[in-house]
């Protein structure tokens, strides 16, 4: 795995929490960021094995993520307890994240060195989208879109989930933070599934995809990488807005807005060199 701070992450490969013999194979992917699952990966019987088993990797050489389970859970303050000062440890993700106040008590229990992804699943959070995103310590939120689904009782499809992946896209934008990251993709036979779905988060402004197989890992990270084309792009666009004030180039009128357009390709593609 390519260490990259989770703030840029691409790819965040969840792995069960209870299932150690995965914690290294996922770590040698090329995802961004590995996330130990604590949650709705493990059964109620296995929790604390699983906690026990994530915080022994953690402790050792392991560097990961970890999802807890959610603050209205009874596992919840155990799993905090568990993470607190382990070296290991990037970031936790919380899970049903609606109650900015708890994630300001989160950060201040982890500390200012661990970060929260917090991520969204229910209509609450999603209102609650830009106080989630302005707590203190969140640096990504992210979008559960099958639990969102199940609360709002509606379709999973693209049309049903637009309104809330919007939400988060202008949410993080207007506390300063990363776009948000996308929820997974449950088709693990076929990558091209995952990449497309990527490549759609994309264009509404995500920057980000929560993976669930190793399978799916090249080609979301693809999605959100700047191809040949698009660097090429910027480039011409870069170089012609030299002259100062509008100008044309491939046929189209380039002013401020394309301009900074481009300077984002040339960023993120920066980034993955």
């Amino acid at each position: 795995m390519t260490p990259r701070h989770h703030k840029t992450a691409r790819t965040l490969l969840f792995v069960p929490g209870n299932q150690p013999e995965r914690f290294a194979k996922a770590a040698a992917t090329s995802a961004d960021l590995v996330v130990l699952d604590l949650e709705d990966a493990v059964p109620e019987e296995n929790k604390a094995t699983a906690r026990d088993t994530v915080v022994q990797w953690l402790s050792a050489d392991g560097r990961a993520a970890v999802r807890v389970n959610s603050a209205k859970s009874v596992h919840y303050q155990q799993d905090v307890t568990a993470l607190a000062g382990l070296p290991g440890l990037r970031a936790v993700v919380v899970p049903m994240a609606d109650d900015p106040a708890a994630l300001a008590v989160l950060h201040k229990r982890l500390g200012p060195d661990v970060e929260i992804v917090a991520l969204i699943e229910t209509a609450l959070g999603v209102v609650r989208a830009v106080e989630l995103a302005l707590a203190p310590g969140v640096s990504r939120l992210a979008f559960g879109h099958l639990d969102f689904a199940a609360d709002i009782d509606s379709s999973i499809e693209d049309e049903a989930m637009l309104m809330a992946r919007s939400s988060l896209v202008v949410a993080s934008r207007a506390a300063g933070l990363p776009g948000p990251i996308d929820g997974v993709t449950t088709a693990l036979d076929d990558p091209a599934v995952s990449g497309a779905d990527a490549a759609r988060a994309r264009r509404l402004g995500f920057a980000g995809k929560l993976c669930i197989h190793p399978s799916q890992v090249g080609a979301v990270n693809a999605a959100f990488t700047p191809n040949v084309d698009e660097i090429a792009w910027a480039h011409r666009i870069i170089e012609a807005s030299t002259a100062g004030g509008a100008v044309r180039v491939d046929g189209h009128m380039v002013d401020a807005p394309v301009i900074i357009k481009a300077q984002a390709i040339l960023a993120r593609a920066e980034e993955r060199t």
